[in-house]
């Protein structure tokens, strides 16, 4: 049995729903990325160094990114030496093996860490644009539906709207929203908040944050301000620091990444709007290169379209129609 189906095997059954809202999430990505292998494989019947620099240049127009690239195909070149693989279409599953090998170290750090006796605060950071309120109140009502007391932080005080916009979130979720006026010090809106998730005796509060200020540094610095607010308060918070990204600007996504990282030692990544990119492969260039989970990815508008990533139905959802058409041609042999 090849990896591929011994990977079809390992999300049957219970994961189905899952394994489909990935699929479906990203048709994009697939089309692009499949279309493009397939021909690839018919063109090179032969591996050799040709067939691994056309392989090199898909990779890249997927937004796997240079550095993840020349990583994957310096494995792929090793494994075809290895395992004496001549021909292109067998490399097709070791490049699968490899990808989930980059996605699934360590895999258990794509679940939330949420504190089991006491408030959990998690922080969510990232620029503007990138789909951050809109995460928060996707990420309020899945944790209510979980069966959690929820309170949301309106902190960014700087954007025109963004107060009004999360308030739109709680009373869609049902989930009460700590603000004071659009202008006032975000520090001192996220300190009210802790104090109302204490005397509240909540599960978990969602601190919402600014993704522009007057430069970097100010940003930054608001954001260290925050943070200190929330640890003099509880010494175990924030519990995660959940920067969210926007798939669809690909590299852009990476350069915010390496930036946020610096200030705000983010525990994990959410990928917004996965759904409507072909450049799904920013997921295995933040993986690899910055070494930070992938907690959540946003596949589509509706409030459950917030999943916890799942790299065996990422792997799947990119390559299903792959191996699906090699089956095809099997059976028409």
């Amino acid at each position: 049995m090849n990896f591929f189906n011994k990977l079809k095997d390992r999300i049957t059954g219970s994961t189905n729903v899952v394994t489909d809202k990935f699929k479906d999430g990203l048709s994009k990505t697939r089309k692009s990325f499949s279309d493009r292998m397939n021909n690839l494989v018919k063109r090179y019947r032969k591996v050799d160094e040709d067939f691994f620099e056309e392989l090199e240049e898909i990779l890249i127009e997927s937004d796997v990114g240079i550095t993840t690239v020349m990583d994957l195909v310096d494995r792929l070149k090793d494994e075809s030496r290895t395992r004496n693989i001549k021909d292109t279409a067998q490399l097709k599953d070791v490049i699968v093996e490899v990808l989930s090998e980059f996605l699934t170290k360590n895999s258990e750090e794509t679940e939330l860490k949420l504190n089991p006796s006491g408030l959990t605060v998690i922080l969510m950071v990232g620029v503007n644009g990138a789909g951050k309120t809109t995460t928060i109140g996707k990420l309020a009502g899945r944790l209510k539906n979980e069966g959690k007391s929820v309170l949301l932080a309106a902190a960014d005080t700087f954007r025109a709207g963004a107060i009004d916009q999360l308030q739109v979130w709680g009373d869609r979720t049902g989930v009460d929203v700590i603000k004071h006026q659009e202008g006032s010090d975000p520090a001192s809106v996220v300190f009210d908040a802790m104090q109302a998730a204490k005397s509240r005796k909540v599960d978990v509060l969602l601190c919402d944050t600014a993704g522009r200020l007057q430069n970097k540094v100010n940003l930054m610095k608001e954001l260290e301000k925050i943070k200190r607010v929330i640890a003099r308060e509880c010494p175990s918070a924030p519990h995660e620091v959940l920067l969210v990204l926007d798939a669809t600007t690909g590299q852009n996504a990476l350069s915010q990444a390496k930036l946020f990282r610096q200030a705000s030692e983010v525990t994990g990544i959410v990928l917004t709007k996965l759904d409507g990119t072909a450049k799904g492969g920013i997921v295995l260039a933040i993986r690899n290169e910055l070494d930070i989970p992938v907690k959540l990815v946003g596949l589509g508008e509706k409030l459950n379209d917030l999943q916890t990533f799942d790299a065996d139905a990422f792997i799947y959802g990119l390559f299903a129609e792959l191996f699906q058409a090699e089956d095809e041609e099997s059976s028409a042999e």
